[in-house]
């Protein structure tokens, strides 16, 4: 399996991660603090949808990084494969 060779999706994927982590944080302080369950029900959906949408990320950086490797870096960077990337993953996104 691939490894995350890009530097700047590596560290795209990371920050989101991290981002998720703190919220993830901000839920246990509010169980322990007593909130409400509709409160911490929104925050857990919140961070479902970050998770998910990182996964989508990392699965395109995947995707990119075969194509690359296959037609070449050239063939796979032009306009053309952006946009068809950009249009893959706003389709992904909406599976959930």
């Amino acid at each position: 399996m691939a490894a995350l060779d890009n530097d700047k999706s590596r560290t795209d994927i990371l920050n989101r991660l991290k981002r998720a982590e703190g919220q993830l944080r901000g839920i246990q302080r509010m169980i322990e603090e007593g909130e409400g369950c509709l409160p911490i029900a929104t925050q857990m959906a919140a961070v479902r949808k970050a998770l998910d949408s990182t996964y989508v990320r990392m699965t395109m950086c995947f995707m990119e990084q075969q194509l690359q490797a296959r037609l070449g870096t050239d063939q796979a960077t032009d306009a053309g494969m952006g946009e068809m990337f950009e249009e893959i993953e706003t389709l992904l996104g909406k599976i959930r």
